[in-house]
């Protein structure tokens, strides 16, 4: 590299810095290397660990369907379409798949993008433009505040699921308002007040968006998500999705009317200019799909929601801190527990030290610090799996309370009973 600038920049930043001096002394929790299937037991560098850090809600990943599914499309496209969609990378699988994600989702039309990230950045950046306002969760992913910025629109962030501060905002806003909220936060599994923030739209008459990446397949009465699961799906203009979470699978997609849908098709560069997903990666998403559609998923999203509150109730009872301030309870007013389960230590370093003993242990949950979420708001991101065990859950609870209890950080423990 020529330029020692940029050496000098990179050399003194401390994030870099950090990273490498955690991986020398095997404290790193990011980059461990996996090295079998995605399942509930993964051998991840050498060691059988409990998986409890990975999006595979529906434990789909390695589903004998699926894999079917993947194995078909390879056999029948090779390994890459090589082009773009707008060009030679477009194939009847394509179709068929947007089809059926329309079908499901009850709308007009769908659009498939090589990724979720792909998705959010190519939908809002087709949509808003140069005088329009963008109003999102101060707690969106962070592929929704890229999309943002790519579409030079005024943002105006409210703060997390507060919807007087999201009025505030949008009695403010100018030109084409288009607001976006996810519809299960990933780091803390909390819902928004989907219901409230519809409503505010149609006052202000601003499009809505809805990030479903983490609750597609696995919320709601067909499994599309959290705003069929609120009873407002009509109400929402863009639902967007992963294949990469519940559905085990790669890629993303948009579900809305036909005019949305032909917006991207024109105007998202995401989708114009890069190499569409391989065929296997769609094969299973098809497959996956099926499968979520069928008895077996209903099935599979009880299990896994099932699994959830077991483990967020086993870790309460025994003194863990699990809340989530901000959580929205469904209509009939029960609490949701979703397969995102917190565990908040707030202090960045015991936090990683905490997750080193855990995984140690033979447990592997997420480590997550700023900026995945707030400034003195560090915690283990703890995901649950449909076919994960009451035993691999007892051990679970059993060690990351007696950690945490080795920190000093257990609460007084809450009465509640454990329950599948």
């Amino acid at each position: 590299m020529s330029s020692q600038k940029m050496l000098d920049r990179i050399r003194h930043d401390k994030r870099i810095w950090a990273h490498r001096v955690l991986t020398k002394h095997d404290q790193n929790p990011f980059f461990r290397v996996m090295r079998s299937v995605n399942a509930p037991i993964v051998d991840v560098e050498g060691q059988q660990r409990i998986m409890l850090g990975s999006n595979n809600y529906m434990g789909l990943a390695d589903h004998p369907l699926v894999v079917e599914g993947a194995r078909t499309a390879l056999d029948k496209y090779g390994a890459t379409v090589t082009g773009s969609r707008l060009l030679n990378g477009t194939i009847d699988l394509h179709m068929e798949l947007e089809a059926e994600l329309a079908d499901w989702h009850g709308t007009e039309a769908a659009i498939v993008f090589t990724t979720g990230y792909q998705a959010n950045l190519g939908a809002i950046s087709a949509l808003v433009g140069v005088g329009d306002t963008v109003v999102v969760d101060s707690g969106a992913h962070a592929s929704i505040y890229d999309a943002c910025r790519l579409s030079r629109a005024n943002i105006r962030a409210f703060r997390h699921n507060q919807v007087d501060k999201l009025e505030e905002k949008l009695s403010r806003s100018e030109g084409a308002i288009l607001v976006v909220v996810d519809g299960l936060y990933s780091m803390h599994g909390d819902l928004p007040p989907l219901v409230e923030i519809a409503a505010l739209c149609e006052k202000y008459d601003a499009a809505l968006m809805v990030d479903e990446a983490h609750s597609v397949a696995v919320m709601g009465p067909q499994l599309t998500g959290v705003a069929e699961m609120f009873g407002i799906a009509d109400d929402v203009d863009v639902r967007m999705g992963c294949f990469s979470k519940g559905l085990g699978s790669s890629g993303g997609f948009v579900a809305g009317s036909t005019d949305i849908v032909d917006a991207m098709r024109c105007h998202a560069r995401t989708f114009m200019f890069t190499t569409a997903g391989v065929p296997a990666a769609l094969g299973a998403a098809q497959a996956a799909i099926r499968l979520a559609r069928s008895s077996e998923g209903q099935e599979r999203s009880r299990r896994v929601l099932g699994n959830a509150r077991y483990l967020h109730d086993g870790l309460a009872a025994a003194g863990v801190d699990v809340g989530t301030e901000s959580n929205t309870p469904l209509p009939d007013g029960t609490e949701m527990i979703s397969a995102i389960v917190p565990v908040n230590i707030r202090d960045d370093l015991k936090a990683m030290n905490i997750w080193k003993e855990v995984y140690d242990q033979g447990i592997f949950v997420s480590y997550a610090t700023f900026p995945a979420v707030a400034q003195g708001a560090a915690m283990l991101r703890v995901c649950l799996q449909a076919d994960h065990t009451t035993e691999q859950l007892d051990r679970t609870i059993d060690v990351i309370s007696k950690v945490i209890a080795g920190h000093g950080l257990l609460r007084q423990a809450e009465p509640v009973s454990v329950s599948v």
